[in-house]
């Protein structure tokens, strides 16, 4: 890992060049320090009143009105990730979260599913990419998912700032697109993971493909398993997996140790539009308790790699994917993701891109001492000639 120079004001003469004025600058530093600071509360009055100042106004401002490069902070911050944070295994994430609002003027907000809530609710959804290595893991992009009954209302796009030439599109192609950023950018990462709202969709994962990164990302129980005979559900496929293919193993570390389930990976038949050296496997994880209805929950993977790609590494893919769970809690109790009081279009942006910035902070701050993610090790042989499980 590459020496950690810089504290909080390396990251802030970073970024100094995005503001071409010194006022907004130095709101930007304060608005940043307010974040990070202990703070009951982090909207634009208990900010300010961290920053000596009388008045909300400077810090709305900001979000509102000031100058500045909202998208090169961005990079600026995921540059500073990857320069402590990166290694040649990582692993982007994509996933959505939450932010309930009251009302119908916040940009984006409509009745619609929060995962965060676990309901439908009045909200904006935010789509992020997270950056995950074994030193740590952070926030690098964003993306305020605008729903159609936004964008075909062009005059309360105008109210609320959104450009004209912002147009509908899904999660999917949202998480597209700052995956493509952050590969264009050189962020060093072999694969991408994503929860079934993502892996679920064919077309996202052909575009996986055609970019030559690695996946492991969840998908539904009927999720269509094409093989040599015919086609089949995920959970028929796995209904037929043999009693010495499920083998216990850890995706790697949470909370309370090692993450152990029951893991079973198949190899699928080669088929023609994954390309020349690559192939693609169905993994299921199978919860070592029973659920309420006496069951044993489990969840389908959809992988495609390089040939000769481990089990292990599916599996620790596959248990990279909670780490953008701990970005977006932390993110919200610490830095104050979801504080925001702004209502258009670019202040969303520019509150996210700012708590997105502390919350890297805070990240490479932990990366002094890096935790390594426990590997796992096991052999497979082919039982099958078509799907083949690793046993």
């Amino acid at each position: 890992m590459a020496t950690f120079r810089q504290g909080l004001e390396g990251l802030f003469a970073r970024v100094a060049g995005r503001f071409h004025r010194a006022e907004p600058r130095l709101r930007a530093r304060a608005y940043v320090r307010g974040l990070l600071a202990p703070l009951a509360g982090k909207n634009g009055w208990t900010l300010a009143e961290a920053a000596g100042d009388l008045t909300p106004n400077g810090m709305q401002r900001l979000l509102n009105k000031a100058a500045w490069d909202v998208d090169g902070v961005r990079d600026d911050a995921r540059a500073y990730a990857v320069e402590h944070l990166g290694d040649a295994d990582g692993v982007l994430v994509v996933d959505e979260t939450g932010f309930l609002k009251k009302g119908v003027k916040s940009v984006g907000v409509q009745r619609q599913y929060s995962g965060t809530a676990g309901r439908v609710e009045n909200c904006q959804l935010g789509v992020f990419c997270a950056y995950t290595t074994v030193k740590g893991c952070t926030l690098i992009d964003r993306e305020l998912y605008l729903p159609k009954s936004w964008t075909a209302d062009r005059d309360r796009c105008r109210e609320a700032g959104v450009p004209d030439e912002v147009e509908f599109a899904t999660k999917q192609v949202l998480a597209q697109k700052m995956l493509a950023r952050a590969l264009d950018a050189g962020v060093p990462a072999r694969w991408v993971t994503a929860d079934e709202a993502y892996g679920g969709d064919s077309k996202f994962r052909r575009w996986l493909e055609g970019r030559r990164i690695g996946y492991v990302v969840a998908v539904p129980t009927s999720a269509p398993i094409v093989a040599v005979s015919g086609s089949w559900r995920a959970d028929q496929v796995v209904t037929d997996a043999p009693p010495e293919a499920w083998k216990r193993l850890s995706c790697g570390e949470g909370a309370k140790g090692p993450r152990l389930f029951d893991w079973a990976v198949a190899t699928l038949p080669t088929v023609s539009d994954a390309g020349a050296g690559w192939r693609r496997w169905l993994l299921a994880r199978r919860s070592l308790t029973r659920n309420t209805k006496g069951e044993l929950e489990i969840a389908y993977y959809l992988c495609g790699a390089p040939n000769g790609t481990s089990d292990e590494e599916l599996i620790r893919v596959a248990g990279a994917r909670w780490a953008v769970e701990d970005c977006f809690q932390t993110a919200k109790t610490e830095v104050g993701l979801d504080q925001y009081q702004v209502r258009r279009y670019d202040g969303w942006y520019r509150h996210t891109t700012l708590a997105m910035l502390a919350h890297t902070y805070l990240a490479v701050t932990a990366a002094v001492s890096p935790k390594v993610l426990a590997a796992a090790s096991f052999h497979s042989r082919s039982v099958k000639s078509s799907i083949s499980w690793h046993t």
